[in-house]
């Protein structure tokens, strides 16, 4: 990902190269996607061996996100805290992760508890160590402990090896760290396409959003790209035990490496799923030409667009940031894995940095995607696109994330701009919306860890209290405009006028993350869910099957970001009923168990569930737990009511049944706020009864043994807060 960066010889990499720790083990094939076997790293120890994978733990948890909150739950207390030496990074796959018949197969998915929100977080993310990592012998990697000394973890699946080690590289930050890596692991150039690592930048020292940079070869271009696990601070716990690198070799990827059950069953639903892509995609969204790059000017028009930290959903400006067309290097399919068609890892080459540490030097930058063009774009109020490509290579390479950093810095933004901080408190910086120097200069703070750059690293919540104490503000103004829950900063759309958006966020197991439910796009774009019914309905079904996802190793993209041409006349379009029956046969093929669609959202309700108690006996979990900020209901402000004032008070005429007319703007915001944040504890009620839970949403004895997830420290754990 670096065109201009100085490279190391190799030979003085190696004369560096220290060895501390070697574990063999035996090469045994994949069968019908498992290893059947996980990897256990004590750093604390320097220990190192493998444990079975149980029958139990593929039909309860089946991979993935279940494999990870698996081994995370037997490995802490309720009391354990996220830099705490328990705490673990769990690395895994899923089934049918690594399989090269069909698009987005291969991601990766973060477990651990998390610096921002306490708790257990998941984080999911493109590139090759997840199949690689399995197809070395292994459905999940747990690292446990803290090392004295930086480490790198290094696994050779082509000798079967484990080894803790180090090298003296030059710089930490992941566009030169995995470029020295790779050239000390790789025995040529072509040998490069089999290293996959694991790494993250300074940022991931100094701030609680730091996140992972997952590699992965483009042999078109001759350059090692990243994707990124980027949510909950995955990377700031990574660097917290020390570790420098993952880094995994695995050379003999073939079309079977998963050993799947029936191949003509996998070979078929693959080939019609790539012809549907090259027919239908250009139709569609163009996922292969634009990526996520063609949300921003839906988004705009629909005023969904997040401006000035959410405030607003779309602004007059904004043109520069909506189509990127010009600034792509696209050359045919470009799949963060083998074999995805879809195609989304867009890239930019050759872009000439202007500020850091690196000024000059010529990069590649992946993306940007959707939520980095809107976090760090427009809900700063800044509208051009160098100021984006420069703020997401540098978040990518100190190992920050972009969502977190922009939803983030958009609260300190406003908080200068009423007055809340100054210069004095920022040391001088001028955090107007709008001043992308500015910007830029906290972030360089953050990756340093100096100046007001840390204050902000630490997120939301924690300057929520900062400000309350120190410096006197209101601590109601600055929870209703404070984009948190859980702890966890929310990603990039404005969702005042979707309820069901509303409960995606508010209801999600992690935190305000769109991967868990992005129902914005079902709901304002497409009115497939107008009724307060449905939209219950959906915030059960689709948080199940995107979690289905997760347990499998798949991206979610391929599922309904595009769909077959009759989709439309189909029962419930909105699942995309072929897609799903595509995973079905998916998972019956590479497993050789017959599933139903309806066994799909049972699998991963079993998870899901378990997450909610994992929640619960991290001090968590409960409904107080689910509350948002007002900010993502309603207007907070005379300011944002006014900018909307027409479509409000339309709204408290025909929908709450008010005239406006004699009303103050005071008065007509206090009626909506009332009116709206009832509507959400009614979705909240609607959705706990859905899904089997106590009205104070927890999950109920009788669905955990519906599930088979009633083990005694399970129940133990709910059985605290059922008679609350």
């Amino acid at each position: 990902m670096c065109g201009g960066c100085k490279t190391v010889p190799v030979d003085k990499l190696k004369e560096s190269h220290k060895v501390y720790k070697t574990f063999n083990y035996q090469l045994q094939p994949v069968d019908k996607g498992y290893a059947n076997r996980t990897l256990y790293i004590n750093l604390s120890e320097q220990s190192i061996r493998e444990k079975p994978v149980t029958q139990e733990m593929k039909d309860i948890f089946t991979g993935g996100r279940g494999f990870g909150l698996y081994h995370l739950w037997h490995a802490v207390t309720g009391k354990t805290k996220w830099n705490d030496s328990e705490n673990e990074i769990v690395i895994s796959s899923g089934p049918l992760g690594g399989i090269t018949q069909y698009p987005g197969a291969g991601k990766s998915i973060v477990v651990t508890l998390s610096p921002a929100t306490g708790t257990v977080i998941d984080s999911n993310v493109g590139g090759f160590f997840g199949p690689f990592l399995k197809f070395s012998g292994f459905d999940a990697l747990e690292i446990q402990g803290k090392s004295e000394k930086d480490v790198i973890i290094f696994i050779d699946g082509d000798k079967g090896t484990v080894s803790i080690e180090d090298v003296e590289v030059t710089d930490m930050n992941t566009h030169v760290l995995v470029e020295q890596l790779s050239t000390l692991y790789a025995d040529n150039d072509e040998d490069k396409k089999n290293i996959a690592i694991v790494s993250t930048g300074e940022g991931s020292e100094t701030t609680f959003m730091g996140m992972l940079n997952f590699s992965f070869y483009d042999k078109k271009r001759n350059v090692i790209r990243i994707k990124q696990a980027g949510r909950g601070g995955t990377g700031t716990v990574f660097r917290d035990k020390k570790i420098k690198a993952l880094v995994v070799k695995f050379s003999s990827l073939k079309g079977n490496s998963n050993h799947p059950a029936d191949k003509n069953l996998l070979d078929e639903t693959g080939i019609k799923m790539h012809r549907e892509i090259a027919t239908l995609d250009h139709k569609q969204n163009s996922m292969r030409k634009r990526g996520t790059m063609h949300l921003p000017i839906i988004m705009h028009d629909h005023d969904l667009l997040p401006v000035h930290n959410f405030k607003h959903g779309s602004h007059p400006d904004a043109a520069p940031i909506l189509n990127w067309d010009t600034r792509l290097t696209h050359s045919g399919a470009d799949g963060c894995w083998f074999g995805c068609t879809l195609s989304c890892a867009q890239v930019i080459h050759n872009y000439e940095l202007k500020t850091g540490p690196y000024i000059g030097d010529k990069v590649y930058v992946d993306g940007p995607e959707y939520e980095t063009i809107a976090g760090v774009g427009s809900n700063l109020g800044i509208f051009e696109q160098d100021h984006i490509i420069e703020t997401n290579f540098y978040c990518d390479t100190y190992g920050i994330d972009t969502i977190s950093f922009g939803t983030a810095t958009a609260f300190a933004m406003e908080c200068f701009e009423t007055g809340i901080i100054n210069k004095e408190i920022t040391g001088g910086l001028d955090l107007s919306f709008g001043n992308s120097e500015v910007v830029l200069e906290l972030l360089h703070q953050m990756a340093r860890g100096d100046g007001f750059g840390k204050v902000v690293g630490r997120g939301v919540r924690r300057m929520k209290q900062l400000f309350v104490e120190k410096y006197q503000a209101d601590p109601q103004f600055l929870k209703d405009i404070g984009m948190e829950t859980k702890g966890l900063e929310y990603s990039e759309y404005v969702c005042k006028e979707s309820l069901a958006q509303k409960g995606g966020y508010g209801l999600a197991n992690k935190g305000p993350q769109h991967d868990e439910a992005w129902l914005i796009f079902m709901d304002m774009v497409l009115n497939q869910i107008p009724t307060f019914e449905a939209k219950a309905e959906a915030l059960h079904y689709f948080p199940m099957m995107r979690t289905w996802f997760g347990l499998n190793g798949l991206c979610k993209l391929p599922w309904n970001d595009i769909v077959p041409e009759d989709n439309a006349d189909q029962p419930e379009p909105e699942k995309v009923p072929e897609h799903v029956q595509n995973y079905v046969n998916l998972f019956t093929a590479v497993t050789g168990r017959e599933i139903t669609k309806e066994g799909l959202i049972a699998q991963a309700e079993t998870v899901y569930n378990f997450q909610r108690v994992f929640n619960l006996k991290m001090g968590f979990g409960t409904r107080r737990y689910d509350a948002i900020p007002y900010r993502s209901v309603g207007p907070v402000t005379v300011e944002e009511y006014q900018s909307r004032a027409e479509r409000y008070d339309n709204q408290m005429k025909e929908i709450i049944g008010v005239d406006p007319a004699d009303k103050s703007v005071e008065e007509k915001l206090a009626i909506t706020r009332q009116y709206r944040e009832k509507q959400y504890e009614m979705l909240c009620d609607s959705v706990y009864k859905r899904r089997g839970w106590t009205a104070q949403g927890v999950p109920t004895l009788e669905t955990l043994k519906r599930l088979k997830i009633d083990f005694v420290d399970v129940v133990e754990v709910v059985s605290q807060h059922l008679d609350v």
